[in-house]
């Protein structure tokens, strides 16, 4: 998506940067290391998924939703974006207008006509949730990065920042998919304590309220951060980070077997399904590639 706000926030002055993480890389690592591997160091192209690029059409029109003065913002406005940010979205990707290939190469007009009803019904779902006419966020698409004292930068696009009159601020996730059992909870809310570390770390205060907004059924996780939940992410993601290390210098990136796995596109490479992983890049480069990690707004956190 292209970010209404442009100025990134910053910090970590001269602090000798060990290598950077955002929370798609972190959470591809906990997933599965070899995934990791796959999309860090080797690279290995992805094809996108209908349900990764309705999640990134769904983003876009609630990032310009907000371009509409407050009165003008309904239903109807939503949706009238959605045409308008499809044809966008094609002109800057235009493999996606395969997305609804069928056998043959033939489009699946069916297929087509589905996933955009099931967008539709996300944006309109949205406006169950909550009303975009009595607010005004301070910021969309905000890209955010900090250095840890470990040298870890941290780094990430924040959907939404919303700041009160009192300078409390919400963080807020738009998700095109359900929300999570109670199991999963704290995965699903990692992503929203990393963004507040890095917030913390740049402003020097606890963002008050983190909300995950799920459109898949309209459903609203709220979580209330302090600083001993930061601080405990801080040790995490330090701890990855270690953990990431010791893979890429002993050259051993385990593949982890999960429901995920149906869906990834690695299998034929994957010694889980008895693939063979790609010989390992020079050394030199997959430093380098720990160091400068894939852009950090994976359409894959839509979802």
């Amino acid at each position: 998506m292209t970010a209404i706000e442009t100025g990134a926030a910053r910090s970590g002055g001269d602090a000798s940067v060990i290598g950077t993480l955002s929370p798609s890389r972190a959470g591809d690592f906990m997933t599965c290391p070899l995934l990791y591997r796959f999309r860090v160091i080797d690279r290995i192209p992805e094809r996108p998924s209908p349900a990764a690029v309705r999640g990134t059409l769904v983003h876009a029109v609630l990032e310009r939703l907000y371009d509409i003065p407050a009165a003008g913002r309904t239903p109807a406005a939503a949706l009238e974006l959605l045409g308008p940010e499809w044809d966008r979205l094609l002109a800057e990707e235009p493999e996606l207008a395969t997305l609804f290939d069928g056998e043959g190469g033939a489009d699946d007009e069916a297929a087509r006509a589905e996933w955009l009803a099931e967008a539709r019904t996300m944006v309109e779902r949205y406006f169950a949730l909550e009303d975009p006419r009595r607010l005004e966020p301070a910021s969309r698409e905000l890209y955010v990065e900090t250095v840890l004292d470990s040298g870890l930068q941290l780094r990430g696009y924040i959907d939404r920042l919303d700041v009160a009159p009192t300078g409390e601020v919400r963080v807020v996730d738009y998700k095109t998919g359900r929300a999570p059992s109670a199991d999963f909870e704290a995965r699903a809310l990692f992503q929203m304590k990393f963004y507040a570390l890095v917030l913390w770390r740049l402003r020097g205060t606890v963002p008050r309220l983190l909300q995950l907004m799920y459109l898949g059924n309209g459903e609203i996780l709220r979580y209330s951060p302090d600083e001993a939940d930061l601080r405990a992410t801080e040790r995490k993601v330090d701890a990855l980070w270690q953990a990431i290390r010791r893979a890429m210098d002993s050259g051993e990136w385990r593949p982890r077997k999960s429901r995920l796995c149906d869906w990834c596109d690695h299998q034929q490479r994957c010694p889980s399904f008895g693939g063979e992983p790609p010989p390992l890049p020079a050394a030199p480069a997959g430093a380098a590639a720990l160091r400068d990690e894939v852009s950090p707004r994976d359409p894959r956190d839509d979802v």
